[in-house]
């Protein structure tokens, strides 16, 4: 991009001198000015002023930068690029009227300056100066832009990098299981914290919650998904069961095992989590 840039910074000017060149032959041949006038002599001749304007052209590229991070453009914003653009100008064609009064071998007075050198070379060179620094500080604010751009996006880049490095250290060390359980009732949702559950039986579609306080209530759900939700001491004890382990009195393990709970209950423990069951206790 910055390649890109200058390439078409480079265009832009040698279009603007070959211009300006072909121009003044023209004239000059047109009104039969001078005679075996070429085009490399004149260019050659005003070479030194478009040296002087590439030169202040550093300071154009330091406010196009300075500016490229404004976040609002008002109206008093695009004043003060075109008064930037034309202080520059009138800066320039102040400084090469003085070299060009000191090249005639004219004596330098202020009055010739002002009535000859300054009115002369501001008809024929501001304009086309003035068109040169608003389009190289367009193609140099869009250019700033993408650089601050591009950074914007590299440190957005980096922070996810940063925060998913950090997800993973949390997940980690932190699981993601429910505390809660939230069942629907009527038009109000009730919400259970899971040391109050004694176990979960399958009831159908649904799913039976019984509670230390006798009570029980119905939700939509699945077994297999309230056992990924749950952690220990849940633990899935039958196709249709889930105990909380921490209510769990004792395991028979008779030729129908099952679990004898704090308030009674005795729930059925299959032979496929039979052992799991007698790990979780040991």
């Amino acid at each position: 991009m910055k390649r890109r840039s200058a390439i078409i910074i480079v265009l832009l000017l040698v279009m603007a001198i070959a211009f300006e060149t072909f121009q003044q032959l023209f004239y000059i041949k047109r009104f039969d000015l001078a005679q075996g006038v070429s085009f490399f002599y004149i260019l050659k001749n005003q070479a030194y002023r478009w040296i002087i304007w590439m030169l202040f052209g550093f300071f154009l590229m330091k406010y196009v930068k300075k500016k490229a991070f404004v976040k609002n453009y008002t109206f008093g914003f695009f004043i003060k690029y075109i008064g930037f653009i034309i202080a520059l100008v009138a800066v320039i064609i102040v400084i090469i009227s003085c070299i060009q009064l000191y090249f005639d071998a004219e004596l330098f007075s202020i009055n010739i300056l002002l009535s000859n050198y300054i009115p002369f070379y501001i008809f024929q060179k501001a304009p086309i100066f003035t068109l040169g620094y608003i389009a190289i500080a367009i193609i140099l604010h869009f250019y700033f832009l993408n650089e601050k751009l591009q950074i914007q996006v590299q440190t957005l880049s980096e922070l996810k990098d940063n925060n998913l490095e950090l997800y993973d250290k949390l997940k980690a060390e932190i699981n993601d299981k429910t505390t809660i359980l939230n069942i629907k009732i009527g038009n109000k949702r009730k919400i259970i914290p899971i040391q109050e559950i004694i176990w979960i039986e399958a009831d159908d579609y649904c799913a039976k919650v019984h509670l230390t306080n006798g009570k029980s209530y119905s939700m939509r759900s699945t077994l297999k998904a309230l056992e990924e939700k749950l952690q220990k001491p849940f633990l899935r004890v039958h196709r249709k069961a889930i105990v909380n382990m921490d209510t769990a009195k004792e395991l028979n393990t008779s030729e129908a095992p099952f679990l004898n709970l704090n308030n009674n209950i005795q729930v059925p423990v299959s032979k496929k989590n039979l052992k799991t069951v007698r790990e979780f206790i040991s």
